[in-house]
């Protein structure tokens, strides 16, 4: 351990004075909480970081061994000297040591060279008994004396002494204070209270004092170091199997991202009262991508964590496609993959909860919400970067990464993240994917909403996706076999005139009455439709195929449904008569108005449902008696923002923001020392006023650069000053930055700012 031969810092805050500005930065990098706002000097950070919160913000972040040097402190007299730590962990390689002490001190969880001090919160969040021990005192028992005893001790007395030496060192007793003798002893907790082996500390307890039990550990405060993260078993795969696999899953993933939305522009579902996507409708949405539930729930949330997919309340409250899935659609495959990927890694929600026993909640409802989420999910995956496979293997090195923050929660998180990246094409055969290795090192938050930032992701990709085919078969007894994975258009326009019936290698389609209305509602007619399968399949359409086209398009449209409260019209008085006696019908409350026309009481799509389901083949209607085509991208929602990653434990804060920040701690800290300079760099009535737009883009060309600038900024009162700044960054109509005049970082309204100069002297 190097010393910095400088005197031993009277305080944590003498400490940080004495830091260099590289020091300084680090610690606001290590912990970005301290400068939220930024304190005004290095006193009033010292108090920030000595809060309870912050300081188990710092300890949350810290790995398993980090936290149990931590402990080791906290058992030793404060101040502790370099050689006693060493010595109370000598089984331990010194540099292990010189590691943690320094992952603390850059952290301002402990200050000083020779002798270190533990901060007062950190003592406390390790609680009452660190090591397990008990606080010195209770005895006057030497080491010596301690063995001696415990050689003659009966082997319940050990059995007593072993349950208590590794901590908790207190045991439950009744009348732990009576009076015992060495010859009046009868039960193993008498035997060691009346050799001060056990010491009573209130009449219902006992307590193992430390110097019975360090001799006994021989000498040793912690049970079981842990220098070093679990090893990781070596495991080989496949180059070329993991890159198929992680290929022909994320095709599919966005295949079926696409048929979701394809199909909810049809018929959307409706959104619960207490918000969320109900049940039926998720088990209705897993049958149709023929996908079990948990998978249907991913796909839907990352839909609508992308922004492709949102709730439309202009009517009924439904989830609708967004405008952007559009945009979406017109990208290649890799691309959409891209921005899906992203918007994976950045949710802040469980989709795995929708399925959990104990707390099962809706997909799409806020009670996903978990922030956490994002920043579990990112360790499991350069966890598995690292080498892991299993769950157990990823549980093991997260509860020495963060041990602190071990929950069932993150377990479920741990399983869920290794079952959607396998998913998604992130991983392959359980091991990283080169499009997922380019996922982890994107950008972590994207703030622009162009593709720009998935573009290597794209790139990454592109080689690994399946050749789509651009043909199909058809068989004789209605159905379409794809052979492979289909060219987008082809899939689309296959799944509007037919059903996924089963997948595998190869994807089987029904074609049924249902799903021709379906393509004939799109605004499909039978020529088109037979054209279609002309054109695509390489076998000939079957002559029941033809027959059952020409069947559906003969009685799609004769009955007509337009809004009135709805009406319907109809040439064919038996369709009329069948409405008017089918009780199916009743609720619609019928009534002829005049020869072939209804009036209903329903609205038309209520009509509709209820007129296909006693057989007939309705059209809808505009007022003015033309068909109305219902498209499949005819219905959207507002398009919505797509998730970027937040984490809740933020390590890279701005670097301008954190450079910022020091300058002015020393700033301020030379101000509460008295040593404030004199003057201010004001020069009034040189810069010239500029248009808005003109001031906020030299602006963000200062923060691009990192540039100092003059700019002129009219205060409350009206007084026009200008000033020195460092700009930050521009936020919600404000521009945060470093003011040389006032030495600290403040807040400015762009509205005020009259005009901006360039600083001749930055």
């Amino acid at each position: 351990m190097a010393s910095r031969n400088t005197p031993t810092p009277r305080s944590l805050a003498d400490d940080l004075r004495e830091r260099s500005d590289d020091e300084l930065a680090a610690l606001l990098r290590q912990r970005p909480d301290l400068i939220h706002p930024v304190p005004p000097d290095l006193t009033a950070l010292v108090s920030r970081a000595s809060t309870s919160v912050s300081t188990a913000r710092a300890l949350d972040r810290l790995d398993a061994w980090t936290l149990q040097i931590a402990e080791v402190l906290a058992a030793l007299p404060d101040p502790c000297p370099v050689p006693k730590l060493l010595k109370a962990v000598s089984d331990v390689a010194p540099h292990h040591v010189e590691r943690a002490l320094a992952a603390l001190r850059e952290r301002a969880l402990v200050w000083g060279t020779d002798d270190l001090h533990l901060v007062r919160t950190v003592r406390e969040a390790v609680g009452a008994w660190p090591c397990g021990l008990h606080p010195a005192g209770l005895t006057d028992l030497s080491s010596k004396a301690v063995l001696e005893a415990m050689k003659d001790a009966p082997a319940d007395a050990r059995a007593v002494i072993d349950q208590l030496m590794w901590g908790p060192p207190i045991g439950k007793v009744p009348s732990a204070e009576r009076v015992v003798t060495v010859h009046s002893a009868r039960t193993p907790i008498e035997w060691l209270l009346a050799r001060s082996l056990l010491v009573p500390v209130d009449n219902a307890t006992v307590a193992i004092p430390r110097e019975v039990a360090l001799p006994l550990r021989g000498g040793a405060f912690l049970r079981v170091p842990e220098p070093e993260p679990p090893t990781l078993s070596a495991s080989s795969s496949d180059a070329m199997s993991v890159a198929q696999t992680a290929g022909q899953s994320a095709f599919n993933f966005v295949r079926l991202t696409e048929d979701l939305l394809d199909r909810w522009s049809i018929a959307p579902p409706g959104q619960l009262r207490s918000g969320g996507l109900g049940v039926r409708d998720l088990t209705a949405t897993a049958r149709l991508l023929d996908t079990d539930e948990p998978s249907a729930a991913m796909i839907i949330e990352v839909a609508h964590a992308a922004g492709l997919l949102a709730s439309d309340e202009e009517e009924r409250p439904v989830w609708l496609p967004t405008s952007g899935y559009d945009v979406w659609l017109g990208l290649d495959i890799a691309e959409r993959w891209g921005l899906l990927a992203m918007a994976w890694l950045a949710l802040q929600r469980v989709p795995a909860l929708v399925h959990e026993r104990d707390e099962r909640v809706n997909a799409l409802s806020a009670d996903l919400d978990r922030p956490d989420a994002p920043d579990v999910r990112r360790l499991v995956l350069d966890t598995c970067a690292a080498g892991a496979r299993t769950a157990d293997a990823m549980r093991e090195q997260l509860n020495w990464k963060r041990p602190r923050r071990s929950s069932r929660l993150r377990d479920l998180v741990i399983e869920s993240t290794l079952r959607e990246a396998e998913l998604l094409g992130v991983t392959g055969l359980a091991v990283m994917s080169a499009p997922g290795l380019a996922l982890l090192n994107s950008d972590e938050t994207p703030r622009r909403s162009s593709t720009k930032s998935v573009s290597p992701l794209a790139a990454t990709l592109a080689p690994l996706l399946p050749t789509p085919l651009d043909y199909v078969l058809l068989q004789a007894d209605l159905t379409v076999v794809a052979p492979g994975p289909l060219e987008s258009f082809l899939a689309r326009e296959l799944g509007l005139v037919a059903d996924v019936e089963s997948t595998g290698g190869a994807t089987v389609y029904r074609i049924s009455a249902e799903s021709l209305r379906r393509a004939f509602d799109a605004g499909r007619s039978a020529h088109e439709v037979l054209s279609f399968f002309e054109k695509r399949s390489r076998t000939p359409i079957p002559q029941p195929l033809s027959y059952l086209i020409e069947d559906v398009a003969r009685r799609h449209g004769v009955v007509r449904v337009g809004p009135a409260g709805s009406y319907v019209r109809c040439d064919d008085e038996v369709a009329i008569g069948t409405i008017m006696a089918d009780r199916r019908a009743a609720h619609l409350r019928p009534v002829r108005l005049a020869p072939g026309v209804l009036a209903l009481q329903g609205t038309v799509d209520e009509a509709l449902t209820t007129l296909r389901a006693i057989g007939l083949a309705p059209a809808a209607e505009a007022p003015d008696g033309t068909v109305v085509i219902r498209r499949p991208d005819s219905r959207r929602a507002p398009t919505r923002p797509r998730a970027t990653y937040r984490s809740t434990d933020p390590t890279t804060p701005d670097p301008l923001l954190v450079s910022s920040a020091v300058k002015a701690l020393r700033a301020g800290d030379r101000i509460a020392t008295g040593s404030r300079p004199v003057g201010g760099p004001d020069r009034l009535g040189t810069i010239p006023v500029s248009a808005p737009a003109d001031t906020i883009a030299a602006i963000r060309s200062a923060i691009t650069d990192e540039r100092s600038v003059w700019i002129g900024y009219a205060d409350t009162d009206g007084r026009a000053t200008e000033r020195i700044i460092d700009p930050i960054e521009i936020s919600r109509g404000f521009l945060t930055a470093y003011d040389h005049r006032y030495e600290e970082v403040r807040s400015f309204a762009l509205a005020r700012i009259t005009g901006v100069a360039e600083n001749d002297q930055s």
